[in-house]
Formats: C-alpha cells, sequence, structure tokens
C-alpha cells in the first residue's frame, strides 16, 4: 500500500475478477465462503444439542433459505434502488447476469430484502417440516453474522459502497470513486488537510480530484459480521427464551446499520428518503442527523420488528428454551453389524419422534 499523509491507496493488486478473463469473481467466491460458513455453523449447534434434524433435512433447510434470501435481495434491490423502469420493462433482466454481452454477474443486491427472503423461506420450510420456528430462527441468529462478513469483504474487493468523504485517518482512496471539481472550497480544503495534491489542468479548466473516502464496507464486516456474531454466539446456550437469538441478531444488525450509514454516502439517484431539517450540502461530505437513509429507515424497521419479536417470543407457550435435547442412542461399534428392529421397535421409533417433534412446536 502506498501511504499518504491522512489517507491510504486503495491496493491495486486487488481486482474483482479471480483469473482476468474469466467470469469468476471475488464477490461470488465471497457469497460461497459466507454460505459455507453459516452452515457449518449451524450443523454445530444441531449436532451439540442432539437437535433432532438430519443432515438432509438441514441441507434442504439451508436450499430454501439461500434461495429465498438471493430471490428476496435481488427483487428488492430492483424495486426499491432502481429509480429508471428498466426492470419493469424487461423483467427477465433481474435475474440475468449478462450486459452487453458482458459477463456482469448479479449486480444489486439488498441485505434488507435477502432478511425477507430467507425468512419468509426458513418460515414456510418449518412449517412445512414441523419444526418450532423460533429454534429453527435462533440457531440462524448465531450462525449467520460470521458468514455475513465475507460478503462485505466481497463489497471490499469490489471496491463499491464505500463510505462519504472524510479527512481523517480512516479514509481510503478507492479507483473507481466519483471525483469533485477543485473549484470548490469543500473540495481543496478536504485535498489540502489530505495532503492530496490538485493536478493542473492544460485547458484551463478546473481539475477533478479523488478524494478519501470511509472504507464501510470493513466497518460493516467486523461490527454486523464478527462483533454481532461473537456476542449471538456466545449467548446462543444462555438464552431465556426461544427465539431471543434470532431477535437479538435482528436488533444487532439493525442499530449497527443504523450507526455505520451516517458513514456511508445516500445513493446519488434517492438521496434522503427522510430530512427533519432541510439541507443543501453535499451528500459524499456529511450526512446530517437529522437526515435518514433508505438504509436507515429499513434498518430502523429491522429493530421495531426486533422488539415486537422478542417482546411476543417472551409470551409464547412453550417459550423456556430447551438447551439440549435428549441424546439418541449410540451409534452400532464399527465392523459391528446392528439387528433388524422388528415392526413394533419401529413403530415405537416412530411414535418417539413424533412426541420428539410435538414438544419442539
Amino acid at each position: 500500500m502506498n501511504f499518504m499523509p491522512l489517507a491510504i491507496k486503495y491496493p491495486a493488486w486487488l481486482k474483482p475478477e479471480i483469473i482476468p478473463g474469466l467470469p469468476v469473481r471475488w464477490y461470488g467466491l465471497m457469497y460461497i465462503v459466507a454460505f459455507s460458513i453459516a452452515f457449518v455453523m449451524y450443523r454445530k449447534q444441531v449436532r451439540e444439542r442432539n437437535f433432532p434434524m438430519t443432515d438432509d433435512q438441514l441441507s434442504s433447510l439451508f436450499f430454501w433459505g439461500i434461495l429465498g434470501l438471493l430471490l428476496g435481495a435481488r427483487i428488492f434491490a430492483t424495486i426499491v434502488y432502481e429509480t429508471s423502469d428498466i426492470y419493469i420493462r424487461r423483467p427477465w433482466l433481474i435475474f440475468w447476469p449478462f450486459r452487453n454481452g458482458n459477463f456482469t454477474g448479479l449486480q444489486g443486491m439488498s441485505y434488507h430484502g435477502g432478511v425477507i427472503g430467507c425468512a419468509l423461506g426458513f418460515l414456510l420450510w418449518s412449517v412445512v417440516h414441523r419444526f418450532q420456528v423460533r429454534e429453527i430462527g435462533d440457531m440462524f441468529g448465531a450462525s449467520v453474522p460470521l458468514g455475513y462478513t465475507f460478503g462485505r469483504i466481497g463489497n471490499f474487493i469490489n471496491a463499491e459502497l464505500y463510505g462519504r468523504v472524510t479527512t481523517g485517518p480512516l479514509g481510503m482512496i478507492f479507483p473507481d470513486a466519483a471525483t469533485f471539481p477543485a473549484s470548490l472550497d469543500w473540495v481543496r480544503e478536504a485535498a489540502k488537510k489530505t495532503g492530496i495534491p490538485i493536478p493542473a489542468s492544460p485547458s484551463g479548466a478546473s481539475p477533478d480530484v479523488n478524494l478519501p473516502r470511509y472504507p464501510t464496507q470493513l466497518f460493516e464486516a467486523f461490527f454486523e459480521g464478527v462483533f454481532l456474531w461473537f456476542i449471538c454466539w456466545s449467548l446462543r446456550n444462555k438464552k431465556p427464551f426461544k427465539g431471543f437469538i434470532c431477535a437479538l441478531y435482528l436488533l444487532g444488525y439493525g442499530v449497527i446499520r443504523f450507526v455505520i450509514e451516517y458513514f456511508r454516502e445516500a445513493d446519488n439517484d434517492l438521496g434522503y428518503r427522510i430530512e427533519l431539517v432541510p439541507n443543501d450540502l453535499p451528500l459524499a461530505l456529511a450526512h446530517p442527523l437529522t437526515s435518514f437513509s433508505t438504509g436507515q429507515i429499513f434498518s430502523a424497521g429491522m429493530m421495531l420488528a426486533a422488539i415486537v419479536l422478542m417482546i411476543a417470543a417472551s409470551r409464547f407457550p412453550d417459550r423456556k428454551p430447551l438447551i439440549k435435547y435428549p441424546v439418541n442412542p449410540a451409534p452400532n461399534p464399527i465392523g459391528v453389524t446392528a439387528p433388524e428392529k422388528t415392526a413394533d421397535e419401529k413403530k415405537s421409533d416412530r411414535n418417539s419422534r413424533r412426541r420428539l417433534r410435538k414438544k419442539l412446536r
């Protein structure tokens, strides 16, 4: 990295493509890593609690959860964040990964839409397979944040979703960030504070300057990922009632995202959805406390939903958490064949499983 007085240049060796010329990107790989980590953390909870869920059921649960996440994240992004009517006129482009003959992947995914889609996916799965939704949600709440870390690292590698301009020591110069004309007073002042030279323009026109930005992708990777995962994971076996960890994750993410949004630059085509005190400050320079972006509005809704869920879950019948379920009979030693069970024994096993499922509900 090349260091300047108060800014760090984005690493030049980081490229979106894993292998130049091939349509395989780090962002897609980060999604695979995120799903894999969440799956491993979930399976660990199933095993340490003797939870009555087979590996096939777990794989099925994740399939529907991931499918719902991808559908919700993509559809939500095209509805909320796309200001043109291109997807209304050509809805098939929502899931078409090519633009002008080039592979671009599915550019534009909404986290909040992904949460809604994933929740619907595992809710439907739980109802169909007769598992208690609060138990399923709690294990998701303790598993997802660590995987989410890698999604934001993927955003950083793509050099996207960076924050607003800063003159502090945490600033980073992203190569494709929007530049600003040096004729603006605040641009010249920010360049002076960060030691960025303003290039001379041979034509006499005001040159453009690329100013340092907050690396908010890394902020989110740590606080919404590692930090929040540590809290939820540490409390997974100490929860006061079923549904607590799921609600805690939603509340924690909403609070953290709401705060970090103040360091992000609001979308130029959307601006602030709510301005309690009107202002004419540049979006890239400042985010007033009384102005709220799209992400903050959805995060506030997420916090409200989490509080409602936590209150409701604490009052539901059978709310007392059952941390560990009865241990299943030990498997047969290697090389020893178990005798074939009689019809009555098989029926008894089925009845035992049904009773355990009823206990979960």
